[in-house]
């Protein structure tokens, strides 16, 4: 079975702690993105990542993407939403189907 993490700034991701959750606090890209290799090596399925670290690594991201695991995926943080998760998933629809029909 996958584990599923969440990494971010500390106060957008530890409630996550509480529902079994591996939570992984990261403030820089360059953090992050070791954190994110990390999570992989060891199996992690899901990895959930605040909007705003997301912002800051998107060149790693587009990486993963092309991946089929783990699949990383971003979370509005405590800041609230940037709208970043949503064009990803717009962008990630566009490459698997051909066309953007969002």
């Amino acid at each position: 079975m996958y584990k599923i993490a969440v990494m971010g700034d500390r106060d957008s991701i530890y409630g996550f702690a509480a529902l079994g959750l591996s939570v992984v606090p990261a403030e820089q890209p360059e953090e992050a993105a070791r954190c994110l290799r990390r999570l992989a090596e060891e199996g992690y399925g899901v990895i959930y990542i605040t909007e705003s670290l997301a912002a800051q690594m998107e060149e790693e991201l587009d990486r993963w993407r092309s991946q089929p695991l783990p699949a990383v995926i971003p979370i509005p943080g405590i800041r609230g939403n940037t709208g970043l998760g949503m064009r990803m998933v717009h962008k990630s629809v566009e490459q698997a189907v051909g066309s953007d029909i969002l």
